[in-house]
């Protein structure tokens, strides 16, 4: 069995509320090679104050076509105060690995030309022209809480359930039927048992 490796990018200031739905399904799957990384390897603390400490620095990860980034939001992205991430995106992008963004890295994204040419989404698309001057998409802007196009999966920053269900079905989680369940699950408080 092959498995995807979910790379996920912390820094400080990362909103932790919008990989928790996402990390521990993952983490609990046999399917999924999950580790966490920062730009230097160093600990981080969360926005919502939770000191961690990643698996590795990004010179360390390795990618190929069964790989997956993930960027979680942080006000870091509007600020323009992550630096480093360039060759890795330019690489997922390029070897065809997918790539998650979701609330503020969308704005990366949209700013690097990544979201012009694919559907996509983000907290608003007001919001995404005003903070990402070089963002040239609005044609293919969703006004959806979640987005996936190829091999970009896009969400808004109040959209973590979406966000997880649309990562789930790009790594082959879970039979589409179970991913519903879920999601209904956590969405809604719903258990469907059929």
């Amino acid at each position: 069995m092959t498995r995807y490796n979910v790379y996920v990018f912390l820094f400080d200031g990362f909103a932790d509320w919008e990989i928790a739905y996402l990390m521990p399904e993952l983490k609990k799957s046999e399917k999924i090679n999950l580790k966490t990384f920062t730009i230097d390897g160093s600990s981080i603390t969360s926005m919502g104050g939770l000191k961690i400490t990643p698996d590795f620095s990004l010179a360390e990860l390795e990618t190929n076509e069964n790989s997956l980034l993930v960027l979680p939001g942080g006000d870091a992205w509007e600020k323009d105060e992550i630096t480093g991430t360039d060759n890795l995106v330019k690489t997922f992008y390029e070897s065809n690995g997918a790539i998650a963004a979701i609330c503020g890295a969308t704005i990366y994204l949209g700013e690097k030309g990544y979201l012009d040419g694919i559907k996509h989404t983000s907290n608003d698309l007001n919001y995404l022209k005003s903070v990402a001057p070089h963002y040239k998409g609005e044609n293919n802007y969703q006004f959806e809480p979640a987005v996936t196009d190829r091999n970009m999966i896009t969400a808004s920053g109040i959209s973590s359930i979406e966000f997880a269900r649309e990562i789930f079905r790009k790594v082959n989680l879970y039979e589409e039927k179970f991913i519903e369940k879920w999601y209904q699950l956590f969405k809604n408080g719903i258990w469907m048992y059929e």
